[in-house]
């Protein structure tokens, strides 16, 4: 598994090599930050609401407080005095009055709730129903901006009212940063302390409801705590804009000093040809000082190049001069020989040397023409063409027949193919064995030649005479000459087929272009 994710990522493109190590290395950094800003704004978030809810509970409780000691010391304060006192609501008053933190207006009645005094203006009482004593009852009067409560006391009831802004002063005091603070009755409502403004852009309402005065009252409390906004969000992301510009930079950078004039560098080589006069390479490759070095490296090897192929072509053309005075002298002394035999051959005195020299100048004719074709394909470097060679040999086999036989008539069906140079020297000589037979014993009768190609790269000789048909004669010439075409066959890696009148053998020959 490991090895094959090692060969995907090594055939990755550099870039993207790149950009997957910058993504293993920076992007669980970048995860790590933003989760840890992520937590701490959560954390402070959580803060600046637990802090509005201490702020929302202290003002709760400072509203129930006052309605409590209100409560408590209005019942003290006409706790039997309602039917035992003859000026009941003075005997009240001044009890109140020491006390610090009450209201001071208040209203007496019987159990019945009829009114006995009032001190001061108490509104909404019509409201409030009849308690018995130890128990309070509670009512909103919005109208009048009050908070009307009524308590039981021995003989009768006491009513007093908290006004408006004993109420916010009592809030104020205890929660000053609150906006909003609402007391609910389950009938009526009443806006003890009213936000100035709405929350701004940056800020949220966190509002929450208590129950106050055993159920009797809800107070609905609000503040602004700070929201979290969409440039701290964007700031969250701040350590991903790192990666991808990160990334992005060095993607440039790698892409546009290494890679785009590694790939000019890259066509430009693929491009050079050697002994190209045009070529030239590129000189604008960035400010990479490496890239440039490379560049001029691969120029010194350039020229190193042409230097090494203009020797080995000096060389090469020295050589193929040389091998071709070689041939050139090779076959001009075969040829000499040759003369020299014929020459022998006319001063001779018997018709058995005669013929010797001639057998022989044959031969040599043969091996002097192999040469000559030979030095006229190596220019092109494609071998002997076999259907000049054996076209010119026939020629020579004929001009060089004894006086009896220059009526021989050789036939040729050839088609062309090209070989070796050993390959012609023994198809030269094992036509010349067959050729010179055939005009030593049967002169009348015709040699037909045929050269086919029988596969891409082979091709079959064939020598078609009456001479080549078997006898029981058995002579020592008959003999000699099997043995000798039997050999040159197997010089050409090749069995020799005989047939009735018949010899043919596989050539190795160059495939066609």
């Amino acid at each position: 598994m490991l090895s094959e994710l090692s060969r995907r990522f090594a055939a990755l493109p550099t870039t993207a090599k790149l950009m997957l190590i910058l993504s293993a290395a920076l992007l669980p950094v970048g995860i790590g930050l933003v989760w840890i800003a992520s937590q701490g704004i959560r954390d402070a978030n959580r803060v600046l609401h637990t802090q509005a809810e201490d702020q929302a509970r202290l003002g709760a409780r400072a509203v129930e407080s006052l309605i409590a000691r209100n409560a408590l010391a209005l019942r003290i304060a006409a706790n039997g005095r309602v039917d035992g006192a003859e000026q009941p609501c003075d005997e009240v008053r001044r009890s109140l009055s020491v006390t610090p933190g009450v209201a001071q207006s208040f209203e007496l009645e019987t159990i019945d709730g009829s009114p006995i005094c009032e001190v001061g203006d108490v509104p909404g009482t019509g409201g409030l129903p009849f308690v018995a004593p130890g128990n309070i009852a509670l009512r909103l009067a919005p109208q009048a901006n009050a908070l009307t409560l009524r308590v039981g006391v021995a003989g009768g009831m006491a009513t007093g009212a908290l006004t408006l802004d004993e109420l916010r002063q009592a809030t104020v005091d205890a929660a000053p940063d609150l906006k909003m603070l609402v007391v609910k009755d389950g009938q009526k409502e009443m806006r003890i302390v009213a936000a100035d403004a709405l929350p701004a852009e940056d800020q949220e309402a966190s509002t929450s409801t208590w129950p106050i005065a055993n159920n009797r009252l809800q107070v609905t409390v609000a503040n602004f705590v700070p929201r979290i906004t969409t440039s701290e969000r964007l700031m969250l992301l701040l350590p991903f804009l790192m990666w991808l510009v990160a990334a992005a930079i060095s993607w440039a950078l790698v892409s546009g000093l290494l890679i785009r004039p590694l790939r000019r560098l890259q066509r430009a080589v693929v491009e050079y040809q050697p002994g190209d006069p045009d070529y030239r390479l590129p000189t604008k490759l960035g400010p990479a000082t490496e890239i440039k070095d490379l560049r001029d490296a691969f120029g010194r090897a350039v020229d190193r190049v042409e230097t090494s192929e203009r020797d080995m072509a000096g060389a090469l053309d020295g050589q193929r001069r040389l091998v071709r005075e070689v041939h050139h002298r090779v076959k001009n002394n075969l040829q000499v020989v040759a003369s020299l035999l014929n020459i022998h051959g006319r001063n001779a005195e018997s018709p058995l040397a005669r013929d010797a020299y001639s057998s022989i100048g044959r031969r040599v004719g043969a091996l002097s023409i192999v040469h000559r074709n030979h030095y006229a394909e190596m220019e092109e470097n494609r071998g002997i063409s076999l259907r000049p060679l054996i076209s010119e040999l026939a020629a020579e086999l004929r001009a060089t027949a004894p006086e009896t036989a220059r009526g021989l008539r050789i036939d040729l069906d050839l088609e062309g193919a090209n070989t070796t140079q050993d390959v012609a020297v023994s198809v030269a000589f094992l036509i010349t064995e067959i050729v010179e037979f055939a005009l030593l014993r049967t002169p009348n009768d015709p040699v037909e030649i045929s050269l086919r190609r029988s596969s891409e790269l082979t091709a079959r000789l064939t020598l078609n005479s009456p001479v080549l048909v078997p006898d029981d004669e058995g002579t020592r010439e008959k003999v000699q000459f099997e043995r000798i075409v039997a050999g040159l066959a197997k010089q050409l890696r090749s069995s020799l087929d005989r047939k009735l009148g018949r010899y043919s053998v596989e050539l190795p020959v160059f495939p066609l272009n």
